[in-house]
């Protein structure tokens, strides 16, 4: 028996919807695509083929890749920036806070597998200086909120090892570590992800805290 084997069909081109739905419909596929091609030979017809819509349509959302890129960049900062703020601001031990704060971090890592690639696994070199430069500021403001947190433990005297900077920026390059390895590695042997993150936090604090 001959087995014949059919092409992929295109998405189907979608009627015209709800702006902010396709918006958003938009920076889902391009994620995809910049992950699984790369971004240089990602196009905008590919993204427009993935959505559904025309490449007129699309360029009615956004001018072209790099501010999908951009947009994509800033909205994953910017609801980092917001869990930060919000658990900065919590009037609970320091300690507890960079725990906290890690925790959403690698949470949020995992539940958007995607948007961090781009994000936080580097896509340097890519864009002009000038394009990202709001970007890597709203990066730096972030994490800022992070390192006052740290700067509270060492203030009260509990910081074991190194100062405030070498110590938040070795808890926060562990946290990346892992869930980049977790995300780019399915398929090792893992241990459970919870308790992965558990051990990581909590030998990490440990040793860097006292009581």
């Amino acid at each position: 028996m001959t087995v014949v084997l059919k092409k992929p069909n295109r998405s189907a081109r979608k009627p015209k919807g709800d702006g902010h739905m396709r918006r958003g419909e938009i920076l889902e596929a391009a994620q995809r695509i910049f992950l699984a091609e790369g971004y240089q030979r990602a196009t905008i017809r590919k993204i427009a083929d993935e959505v559904g819509v025309s490449s007129t349509a699309l360029y009615m959302h956004f001018r072209d890749k790099d501010e999908i890129l951009l947009e994509i960049s800033d909205t994953a900062i910017c609801r980092l920036m917001l869990i930060n703020s919000e658990i900065s601001a919590r009037q609970e031990d320091p300690v507890m806070r960079v725990r906290l704060m890690l925790q959403a971090y690698m949470t949020f890592a995992l539940e958007n597998p995607n948007a961090y690639q781009l994000v936080f696994c580097g896509h340097g070199g890519l864009l002009s200086e000038d394009k990202v430069a709001a970007t890597q500021e709203l990066g730096e403001r972030c994490f800022q909120k992070f390192l006052g947190v740290v700067e509270e433990i060492s203030a009260a005297d509990r910081l074991k090892l190194g100062t405030v900077e070498s110590a938040a920026q070795a808890l926060w390059t562990a946290c990346h570590g892992l869930v980049s390895l977790l995300i780019t590695k399915p398929d090792f042997g893992w241990a459970s992800t919870a308790e992965l993150r558990t051990v990581l936090l909590e030998s990490m604090l440990c040793g860097l805290t006292r009581d």
